[in-house]
């Protein structure tokens, strides 16, 4: 099956960062050495990710990982990376939930050792499903795995959002709560915020009217009751997830956590999901259309928590429409880059821009 090829992401080069890495660690473990570097191939278009070891007779972790801030160079998916606060919620996760998360080590917030800010943290091992080729896609070990595999995992998953939102105390995670939109309900400042983000994508560059009328769409469609906030994982999607078997045995990439309905991670699941699946028809294979349905993952939701997901319609269009924002940042990062050849109309940038027309249209789910 022919595909795009995977867009630049980086100008950076994983043995001068090891090198760095060293000169950095040996400040802390006098004699340690940085070794097995590896960077991962199937994930990851925002922060790097840097796989490595540590040699030293009193090193606290051997199999390390190390999140680091992306590099400037690259034409950036986001316009902040705060390793702190990343750091911070996964430590946090750590102290009052029984979610798995990567035990974080060493957090360095001056850019001068590494060129930007990071974090080295545990590194666990299993598998996780890839974003390139998608787990979607034949070949890859979930799509091969059966049925009753793939539910368990799929539950596996619901429990993982619903215990994180039962465990979690709210007042923990309101330091989130972005500063630049200091009033309102929790789900009315991550609209702002990511309307802000999308102003920030399209400066200098052409508008998207497909992503305009979507947020259009929001504000006619805005539910009656946005019921409780609490701590949202952000980028909640099992690419994000490395599973022991069919469990979970560690939760990453919180570079998007956020308060607000428990429904903001439902709907980045389903939709993330349906992203991939829609794909993957588009290239003529089936996919896994009875994996991660909504109705399957509203109903153990509801089992495991007693809170019964409400606006999914908006809370799923306002997925697809924040995936969008990020999507033609990408876009634009490849048309930066000369990969890509500049469209006409810059909707054509916006990879699922059909299931977006058709939610806006309300056809998409019938």
């Amino acid at each position: 099956m022919a595909t795009a090829p995977r867009p630049r992401t980086s100008t950076r080069d994983p043995e001068d960062l090891g090198r760095r890495l060293t000169a950095w660690l040996d400040a802390r473990l006098p004699g340690a050495r940085v070794t097995g570097i590896k960077v991962p191939s199937s994930n990851g278009m925002s922060s790097e990710t840097l796989l490595f070891d540590i040699e030293h007779p009193e090193t606290p972790v051997r199999a390390c990982a190390l999140r680091l801030a992306a590099d400037p160079a690259a034409y950036t998916v986001f316009p902040v990376y705060d390793m702190g606060r990343q750091h911070r919620v996964m430590r946090l996760v750590a102290e009052h939930t029984d979610v798995p998360v990567p035990r974080v080590r060493w957090l360095e917030e001056d850019p001068a050792p590494l060129g930007a800010p990071f974090f080295v943290m545990d590194r666990a091992e299993g598998l996780v499903p890839p974003d390139v080729m998608p787990y979607t896609y034949e070949g890859n070990w979930l799509h091969a795995a059966t049925d009753a595999d793939r539910a368990r995992l799929q539950d596996a998953t619901v429990g993982v959002l619903a215990r994180l939102h039962d465990q979690f105390p709210y007042r923990e995670a309101e330091f989130l709560l972005p500063d630049r939109f200091p009033k309102g309900s929790a789900l009315s400042r991550h609209v702002a915020a990511q309307r802000d983000y999308y102003e920030w994508v399209v400066d200098g560059v052409p508008r998207s009217p497909l992503i305009e009328a979507a947020f259009d769409w929001l504000d006619a469609h805005w539910p009656k009751d946005e019921g409780p906030s609490v701590l949202n994982w952000g980028d909640a999607r099992i690419g994000n997830i490395i599973y022991d078997g069919f469990e979970p045995a560690a939760v990453i990439d919180w570079e998007m956590a956020s308060c607000g309905p428990r429904e903001l991670d439902l709907g980045w699941t389903v939709y993330l999901h349906r992203f991939f699946q829609d794909l993957t028809v588009s290239f003529g294979q089936p996919g896994l259309p009875d994996f991660l349905r909504r109705d399957d993952i509203e109903r153990r939701y509801a089992e495991l928590t007693g809170h019964t997901p409400r606006d999914m319609e908006f809370h799923t269009l306002y997925a697809a429409l924040r995936h969008a924002v990020v999507m033609l940042r990408i876009a634009y990062r490849q048309l930066h880059f000369g990969e890509v050849e500049p469209p006409a109309d810059p909707d054509a940038l916006i990879m699922h821009r059909d299931s977006l027309e058709a939610m806006v249209r309300g056809t998409y789910w019938s």
